[in-house]
């Protein structure tokens, strides 16, 4: 495999996965790990500098948990 098409599968892979996420699904790769959405809400903070008061707005974050092959293959 060339390192042109090796780039294209990987940008592939990464779109799909992408695609998936924002449309709230979530993506298992079997032996490496799962992707998934999680909502967070929103809460108060504090601008460090200021001490003032700041509203952080709900989001979605993506979050991703390793599986046991990844595990096992690390430790």
């Amino acid at each position: 495999m060339t390192k042109s098409d090796a780039s294209g599968a990987v940008d592939a892979v990464i779109d799909a996965i992408t695609g998936a996420l924002q449309r709230g699904d979530a993506v298992r790769l079997v032996g490496f790990g799962t992707f998934s959405v999680v909502r967070r809400a929103a809460t108060q903070g504090r601008n460090p500098r200021t001490g003032e008061k700041i509203q952080i707005p709900a989001s979605n974050q993506p979050k991703f948990k390793a599986g046991k092959g990844l595990k096992s293959a690390v430790n």
